[in-house]
């Protein structure tokens, strides 16, 4: 293996074949538009609520399809469903959609785990 000057730490792998996919399959089945981000930015750019704190829907979409729930979870319900993410996106991916079924899926699985 040659060397580059350079290597990624292991603090940045991310195996996918272990993480879990089951919240963005979830979303996948009920909206197929999500399957359509590009992950562009525009959901974000129009933000209201990334405008006053760390919320970025686009990374929320990024790290569902990695299949990095727990960190979404933490953030997810930040989102004001206001709309303006889903009128600025260029796919016409329905984004408030997703962040419904995101919700209800994280509120299907607490339910199943007690």
């Amino acid at each position: 293996m040659e060397k580059f000057g350079f290597s990624i730490l292991k603090a940045r792998h991310i195996n996918y074949d272990s993480n879990d996919k089951s919240i963005a399959e979830y979303i996948s089945e009920r909206e197929p538009s999500f399957r359509i981000c590009i992950e562009c930015g525009c959901c974000t750019a129009t933000c209201t609520t990334g405008n006053f704190t760390r919320f970025s829907l686009r990374e929320l979409q990024i790290l569902l399809k990695r299949g990095e729930n727990e960190s979404v979870r933490e953030v997810i319900n930040k989102c004001m469903l206001c709309g303006k993410c889903t009128l600025a996106c260029p796919r016409g991916v329905n984004t408030r959609n997703v962040i419904l079924l995101a919700r209800e899926a994280f509120q299907k699985r607490l339910k199943n785990a007690v």
